[in-house]
């Protein structure tokens, strides 16, 4: 069954430019939109969503919000149950647990790192291999073609 969506915006080159690596993938609005389907159709999409929050939380310049972010952040994928609870080790949930009342922009980073290594060592190559991606590709070699020779 073809895997109906809505990405399809993005030239041939563009799609194929995502399975360099996970970087382009997640810099290319079109490639993050097919990789959170993707994750949602294995039931990991918290794993990008926290490091989309946290790339978000870096970027924060007020202390005040800093605060609030860090808190939203902590509470939606960190502490035990969270709604969204990411699968990180002890020592580093333990760490950010105790580092939260006082936030800085830096208290989310092993945790990124973390879960950023376990999309690209294991998300992102089934991804590649995934009918999401594969449908994606064949759509835009088949479009791209339809262009060149209207008898396909």
């Amino acid at each position: 069954m073809p895997v109906k969506c809505c990405f399809h915006r993005s030239p041939p080159t563009e799609t194929m430019a995502w399975s360099e690596n996970m970087d382009t993938l997640l810099s290319n609005q079109a490639g993050l939109d097919a990789f959170r389907t993707f994750l949602k159709s294995e039931f990991s999409e918290e794993n990008v969503e926290f490091w989309l929050a946290c790339e978000d939380f870096k970027k924060t310049e007020s202390a005040e919000k800093l605060v609030s972010k860090a808190k939203v952040i902590y509470s939606e994928f960190i502490e035990a149950d969270a709604p969204k609870e990411i699968n990180i080790d002890f020592s580093t949930r333990d760490l950010i647990s105790k580092n939260i009342a006082e936030p800085t922009r830096k208290c989310f980073d092993e945790a990124q790192k973390l879960i950023y290594s376990l999309m690209a060592k294991d998300s992102f190559p089934r991804f590649l291999k995934s009918e999401i991606y594969k449908e994606l590709v064949h759509s835009r070699q088949v479009g791209n073609h339809k262009k060149w020779l209207p008898f396909l």
